[in-house]
C-alpha cells in the first residue's frame, strides 16, 4: 500500500507527476515547467491549494528546478509550503535521447524509496506544521553564514546531506530544520 500524503505535492511535468503518483498516494499538480511564469491562472491554483492543504515543493535537483522552486516560494507563503530534494544523481532519463545539460536525474528516474525519503524528510507524513527556518543567527553560530569559509562549509554540508549544490543560504536555512534535529546538525556542521 502506498502512503498516503495529505499536503499537495508540486512538481515540474507530467513525467514527474505520473513517477510520484507510483510512489505514493496524493493530489499531484505540475506547473508545466517554465510555463509557470506565464500562467497567472495556474499560480492563482496552487495558491489556493496552499491555503487550503499545504505543499510539498518537488523539482529537479538541476538549475532549472530550482529557477522552478524559487518561482513557487516567491507567491507562496513559507507556512504553507513544504520543500522537498531529490539526490543529485548523474544520469539520463530513459525517455530521453541525450542527458539534461547538468547531466543529473529528475524527479521522474527517482525510484519509489528515494521519492517517499524526500518526502519523509521534508515532513509530508507528520501532520505538522513546517518546521521554522534557521535565523540568520543561528546560521552565523553554525559556520554557515557570516564567516570567510561559510560558502565552503555549505557546500561540504550539502554535499554530505545530498542536497543539490545550488541551494542559496536561505533556502538551506529553511530545508535543515526539517532534516535534522538540532542536536543532530550540530554534530554534522563540527564534522565539517
Amino acid at each position: 500500500m502506498k502512503p498516503r500524503v495529505a499536503s499537495v505535492i508540486v512538481v515540474e511535468g507530467k513525467y514527474d507527476a505520473q513517477r510520484v503518483r507510483d510512489a505514493v498516494d496524493a493530489t499531484v499538480v505540475e506547473t508545466g515547467g517554465f510555463r509557470l511564469f506565464r500562467d497567472p491562472e495556474k499560480r492563482e491554483m496552487i495558491r489556493r491549494l496552499a491555503a487550503a492543504r499545504g505543499v510539498i515543493v518537488l523539482t529537479d535537483s538541476d538549475a532549472a528546478g530550482a529557477v522552478i522552486r524559487n518561482h513557487l516560494l516567491s507567491f507562496l507563503p513559507p507556512e504553507q509550503v513544504r520543500l522537498a530534494y531529490v539526490p543529485p544523481r548523474p544520469g539520463k532519463e530513459r525517455r530521453k535521447a541525450v542527458p539534461s545539460k547538468e547531466g543529473l536525474l529528475g524527479v521522474e528516474a527517482m525510484d519509489d524509496a528515494t521519492l517517499v525519503e524526500a518526502l519523509e524528510k521534508a515532513g509530508a507524513f507528520t501532520g505538522e506544521p513546517p518546521a521554522p527556518p534557521l535565523t540568520k543567527g543561528e546560521m552565523v553560530e553554525l559556520g554557515l553564514s557570516g564567516q570567510p569559509d561559510s560558502a565552503a562549509r555549505r557546500q561540504a554540508l550539502l554535499h554530505r546531506l545530498g542536497l543539490p549544490s545550488h541551494l542559496s543560504a536561505n533556502r538551506l536555512a529553511q530545508v535543515l530544520p526539517c532534516l535534522l534535529t538540532p542536536q543532530e546538525l550540530e554534530e554534522t556542521v563540527s564534522q565539517l
